[in-house]
């Protein structure tokens, strides 16, 4: 599931590419890091790190799952460099 998520990620980082160092950790099922415009399947140090499971991971990215109401029930917890995580609309937009 995350190699699928990746892919679309990457596609975003293609049109949009950001210029600082985020990662998606899904606990146990892994992480993805979005880092020199590239999404990398890799647990690397970011500047912002956004915990939550890849199941609302993915509905995130297909627009099944507000940000911002993901993050008020808890269902995304986001550590380090708050302002970065707002820049995800580049990717979902």
């Amino acid at each position: 599931m995350l190699a699928e998520i990746a892919a679309k990620m990457q596609r975003g980082l293609d049109k949009r590419p950001l210029a600082e160092v985020i990662k998606f950790d899904c606990g146990a099922e892994g992480a993805i890091t979005l880092e020199g415009g590239q999404a990398l399947l890799e647990d690397r140090p970011a500047q912002c790190t956004i915990h939550m499971t890849a199941e609302n991971l993915s509905r995130l990215i297909a627009g099944k799952l507000n940000p911002m109401t993901a993050f008020a029930m808890g269902k995304l917890k986001v550590s380090g460099d708050m302002t970065l995580a707002m820049k995800l609309g580049q990717l979902l937009g």
